[in-house]
């Protein structure tokens, strides 16, 4: 098994998921692709990132979203509501 392109250490970034020997966050790299950024901007954005990491990085996010539960807030007039991001 190839080690993974995403790590995760309390000393880097306060614990937040990054790419293994970097200090570009996971978050970064969702929030770039989210502007609307392709995958060879962000390359050329941040050159130590290879294109294979960059798609670590959305596949790590993508499973996170995946694996996530909301749960509702019982409110104090017993309806339910969701929290808002």
């Amino acid at each position: 098994m190839k080690p993974s392109y995403v790590v995760s250490h309390p000393g880097i970034l306060g614990g937040k998921p990054v790419i293994r020997g970097t200090r570009i966050a996971v978050s970064t790299i969702v929030d770039l692709a989210a502007a609307g950024m392709a995958v060879k901007e962000i390359s050329k954005e941040y050159p130590s990132l290879t294109k294979e990491a960059i798609q670590a990085a959305l596949f790590y996010a993508a499973e996170r979203v995946n694996h996530e539960t909301i749960r509702p807030i019982l409110n104090k007039d017993g309806s339910l509501s969701f929290p808002q991001l």
